[in-house]
């Protein structure tokens, strides 16, 4: 597991961290995203959405073991704002059950269109 600076909440499960680089803000995400859990997120995700200085908010899966419908429905809410903001929101270190889950439901291909780009190593949504 990758050392994360500073979490910022950890509720139900679920740990978020956020860190500002070069390409924008990077949500790290670790443990299970639930119904009990996605409220945080989607708060975490509408906030930084919402900011003025919004460019680009990536969204890491590479710890995430498990998540439900509330969490996909959380992250495609986040994708519909990030559209009327003229912001890109990519989901990142999709892998195994996960990503394989993104794209039979179609979920992937919703991110392809908001110019996530998909690289030879899968850590984007392809």
């Amino acid at each position: 597991m990758k050392t994360i600076p500073g979490t910022i909440t950890s509720t139900d499960g679920l740990a978020i961290t956020v860190h500002q680089g070069d390409r924008g803000s990077t949500v790290y995400l670790r443990g299970r995203l639930n119904i009990d859990s996605s409220p945080a997120l989607r708060d975490q995700l509408l906030a930084m959405l919402q900011a003025q200085s919004a460019r680009a908010v990536i969204v890491d899966f590479a710890d995430v073991s498990y998540i439900d419908s509330s969490g996909i429905a959380t992250v495609i809410e986040g994708l519909g704002i990030a559209r009327m903001r003229r912001t890109t929101l990519c989901l990142e270190g999709l892998q195994g059950r996960l990503l394989q889950l993104f794209q039979v439901i179609g979920v992937s291909t919703l991110f392809e269109k908001n110019g996530c780009r998909s690289d030879s190593s899968g850590s984007q949504v392809p």
